[in-house]
């Protein structure tokens, strides 16, 4: 009986893990009809960097235009940082762009999304797409 009880455990934590994984990989997705983002695995038109450094970006302010596919890269130029735009669902890490191309014209905000220290929660510019 406790042979069963340990087999039924162990496939009831096998499963839940698997479930965690797959949800986390869809979580990150990037693709989606919905926020007006897509990655088109196409050459850009444009290209922007975004450069973070000591708990702030290098511009308030970066514009792109809409549905031109753009190359976006972030420089981490004193440590980690990543960026995330919450209302795209578009994430950025260090010197991995990115080409995406956002349908949808406006003002997003976004954020450093690692904790990179006390000035962390300050960390926020718009990116504005005409």
């Amino acid at each position: 009986m406790k042979k069963l009880l340990l087999i039924a455990f162990t496939m009831v934590a096998a499963v839940l893990v698997l479930a965690a994984c797959g949800a986390n990989k869809a979580d990150n997705s990037n693709t989606s009809g919905s926020t007006g983002v897509e990655e088109t695995g196409t050459a850009a038109s444009a290209k922007i960097t975004i450069k973070a450094k000591r708990y702030e970006f290098d511009q308030p302010v970066y514009t792109i235009k809409k549905g031109v596919p753009t190359e976006i890269t972030l420089k981490s130029e004193d440590g980690m940082h990543g960026v995330e735009v919450s209302d795209l669902k578009l994430k950025l890490d260090s010197d991995e762009p990115k080409v995406v191309t956002i349908n949808d014209a406006g003002e997003y905000e976004f954020h450093c999304d690692i904790m990179c220290g006390s000035g962390h929660s300050k960390m926020v510019a718009k990116l504005v797409v005409e």
